[in-house]
């Protein structure tokens, strides 16, 4: 397995600059951004590190620490580029765009540099389809906040070696985040697959008007949700016993909901311009499935981090 210290992050938008901040805490690592618009990287990890400093969990030295093993460019031909044995690829959700990036990289890396894609949807073995070498590229969906959250899923694509995967999990362990392999190029990946279809159920149980959004809500985070970080599904399962999952399964799941288009609701809900956060406000309210003022958005985007450090580091 090679000894992997110099990193190529490709975007240095919130993904990108939070995946240098993550794998700069790999001991001996250099990384490099590039972007093809200037970008403060310095600031943009400053401010991701300045909670967990308050928080007491990093020291400013250990910020600074961050801050000196990664630098930024805008030329490919920077010698940050050519000596990369790992890319890491954040660039915007669009196939062509990463085709191309890839395809134009293979010029100015070695052969056996680790191509990552950190795309959430799309299929890295698309992504691999203008390169010379697809066996060297995998997916790497870190989910945001990517400083945060532990999990990495690593997808291996049909032309994936074992090498090229067992190396990025390694890595990644190297980096303190969780990696999870995903044998096979699915949409939605391993995670994904599992949240959208809670998502699903949970949008079914309000159209039929089983309950209203808040309640459908409430019964996640005061029930399974509150039990999932201990107990997950397939634990769970166990400790209840092969035979009672199969009989409540028997007894339930034609009931559920297993429609393969988005909600008719969902549809509705646009054409009314509920978009959720999103939506433009009116008489300062902004609605989706619920209604938010512009206090408690702010409130619940910067909540999420300070919940996600008191669930990590107790603080």
């Amino acid at each position: 397995m090679k000894d992997i210290k110099n990193f190529l992050i490709c975007g240095g938008g919130m993904m990108g600059s939070a995946i240098a901040q993550v794998l700069a805490g790999i001991e001996g690592s250099q990384i490099t951004v590039y972007d093809v618009y200037p970008v403060d990287i310095e600031a943009k990890i400053r401010g991701n590190m300045k909670l967990l400093v308050e928080k007491g969990i990093v020291t400013e030295a250990d910020v600074d620490n961050v801050v000196s093993k990664i630098r930024f460019t805008q030329d490919l031909n920077d010698e940050g580029v050519k000596c990369a044995q790992m890319v890491v690829e954040c660039v915007l959700e669009e196939m062509e765009l990463k085709q191309n990036l890839f395809a134009q990289l293979e010029d100015y890396v070695s052969d056996d540099t680790i191509f990552c894609t950190n795309t959430s949807v799309m299929s890295p073995t698309e992504i691999s389809a203008k390169c010379k070498h697809k066996e060297r590229l995998c997916g790497t969906h870190f989910w945001n906040p990517a400083f945060l959250i532990p999990l990495v899923e690593v997808v291996k694509t049909p032309d994936t070696t074992d090498e090229v995967a067992d190396t990025v999990m390694d890595i990644l362990t190297r980096a303190g985040k969780k990696p999870v392999l995903c044998k096979k190029d699915v949409p939605g990946f391993i995670a994904n697959r599992m949240q959208h279809a809670l998502w699903r159920e949970a949008i079914s149980i309000v159209e039929r008007g089983i309950a209203d959004a808040k309640t459908v809500d409430d019964a996640c985070k005061y029930s399974f949700g509150l039990r999932l970080p201990y107990l997950p599904p397939l634990v769970n399962s166990d400790m209840v016993g092969t035979q009672l999952t199969y009989n409540i399964h028997s007894y339930v799941l034609k009931d559920l909901e297993d429609r393969h288009d988005a909600s008719p609701l969902l549809k509705e809900m646009l054409d009314e311009g509920k978009n959720g956060f999103r939506a433009e406000a009116k008489d300062g309210v902004h609605e989706g499935f619920m209604k938010y003022t512009d206090e408690e958005i702010a409130q619940i985007n910067s909540g999420l981090n300070e919940y996600l450090i008191k669930m990590l580091y107790g603080k």
